[in-house]
């Protein structure tokens, strides 16, 4: 017998002749216009975008379903007397207009949280500040490989709200989520994962602790069946543990925890009682660094219940990792190798790709957007692992400042170069690489000073290096 979604229906039943908003007219949200319009719900969708900066694609899609819209500086300004407001991630709950919407009674939601609550099967939520995509997709991978039916979306992935007609009971949804997605959610994943966190995205966000609130949220939902699979070596997540309604789940990479997950000389191992098993030695797959050893762990953890370890093993073995994130370009003729690590905005994550190497005599290339972070942190590990730093962007005044200060206070001194472009960039670095040298395009930065995001950053830079790189 067919499976049929009583709480969708339900759902799909309730649209009808509501007053339903739509904010942000990406090409995402083409799908969940024409879910609306089907079920014949009265849409009104709003961007902050003029109407010739709107795709051309969306805006005839509104105007074919006869839609109100409104557009530009002032465009929240109508939004009143809806029942159900679907916001974008950018357009935060704290936002004026929807705090009045949501006191009258309207209900503010988000298409992923729409995803979770009427998903009829398991949803799997990966957060974190660094390290998210890279656990989501391999969990994914590993899931697909077992044979499982999976849905990849969120941050990545497709906009799921119109799959889940076809999803059923046995179907897994396994979701990348943001602090931006998580705040104001009100339901869970039944399995969380937060990989950890570090002060990021303070230049949206009011403060530090509404992004901690933010991120909670992946599990502050559960019930007593869920799992929460935390870092342990981070102090904020550690702390989570105690606020879990479910199981809870540590990984570490720096202390010997007596149950969990143990990252540990290039080897993970699954300890309970502190009786240790091996699982997996990074010889047995193609990803760099202790970061990504613990993605993994977080994969493992994730899936434990779902898959037997060799599942794990065969899935890991051929994954070369997610583009823009630790990638190697090219080789050149003189055997320096070029990365592109562009997904890097911030201090920490550019600190995990330096320790990916264990050569220390690397030429970085970083700066961009500023979002109101501390580079302190950063000059050590740049002073400990390069010889040559190259910076452009917003960001290069406070790196070059960190650095000097560090170096102050030791004997090593490096090289610091400054530009204006992405290109200057590599034709210095081209120049003043030798043979076996390894060079790391690592932002530390968010990208929005010169791109749109990092994923067109990382594709010029490597378009750059094949051109000029021999």
């Amino acid at each position: 017998m067919m499976y049929v979604n009583k709480k969708l229906e339900e759902f799909n039943n309730y649209l009808s002749g509501k007053k339903v908003a739509v904010i942000g007219l990406g090409i995402s949200n083409i799908p969940l216009i024409d879910y609306l319009n089907k079920y014949k719900a009265e849409v009104t969708v709003f961007d902050k975008k003029e109407i010739d900066e709107v795709d051309k694609t969306v805006m005839d899609k509104v105007v074919s379903h006869g839609m109100k819209f409104f557009l530009g500086k002032n465009y929240l300004s109508n939004l009143k007397g809806f029942d159900i407001i679907f916001r974008s991630p950018s357009c935060l709950p704290t936002t004026f207009e929807l705090v009045e919407e949501a006191q009258r009674g309207a209900i503010i939601t988000t298409e992923i949280e729409m995803v979770i609550e009427l998903c009829p099967g398991l949803v799997i939520g990966v957060t974190g500040s660094d390290g998210k995509t890279t656990t989501t997709t391999l969990i994914h991978r590993i899931l697909s490989k077992k044979g499982y039916n999976c849905f990849l979306g969120g941050n990545i992935g497709i906009p799921l709200f119109t799959e889940i007609e076809k999803m059923t009971p046995d179907d897994i949804v396994v979701l990348e989520l943001s602090s931006f997605q998580l705040m104001g959610m009100k339901v869970s994943p039944k399995i969380s994962v937060i990989t950890n966190i570090t002060p990021n995205h303070l230049d949206i966000h009011s403060c530090m602790e509404e992004y901690i609130e933010a991120k909670k949220n992946i599990f502050k939902y559960q019930d007593k069946y869920g799992t929460l699979i935390l870092n342990y070596d981070n102090e904020i997540t550690r702390e989570f543990e105690k606020e879990a309604p479910g199981k809870v789940i540590m990984f570490s990479s720096k202390n010997k925890i007596s149950n969990g997950y143990i990252v540990e000389d290039g080897k993970i191992k699954f300890s309970v009682s502190d009786l240790r098993a091996h699982i997996l030695d990074s010889k047995d797959i193609l990803l760099r660094g202790t970061h990504n050893l613990e993605n993994v762990a977080c994969s493992i953890a994730a899936t434990r219940d779902l898959c037997e370890i060799g599942d794990v093993r065969e899935a890991l073995k051929d994954f070369p990792g997610v583009e823009h994130r630790l990638e190697l370009v090219k080789e050149s003729k003189d055997r320096v190798k070029w990365y592109n690590d562009s997904v890097s905005s911030s201090p920490t994550r550019t600190m995990a790709g330096l320790n990916a190497f264990p050569f220390k005599n690397m030429i970085l290339i970083a700066g961009g957007y500023d979002k109101n972070l501390d580079y302190t942190p950063l000059a050590k590990p740049i002073l400990d692992n390069c010889k040559s730093l190259i910076l452009l962007g917003q960001t290069a005044d406070k790196i070059q400042k960190a650095i000097e200060k560090e170096m102050k206070h030791s004997v090593k001194k490096i090289d610091i170069y400054r530009c204006n472009t992405l290109e200057e960039t590599v034709r210095i670095a081209n120049e003043i690489s030798v043979k076996g040298d390894i060079v790391l395009f690592s932002p530390a930065s968010a990208s929005f000073d010169m791109f749109k995001n990092f994923a067109e950053r990382g594709k010029y830079f490597k378009e750059l290096v094949n051109q000029i790189v021999k």
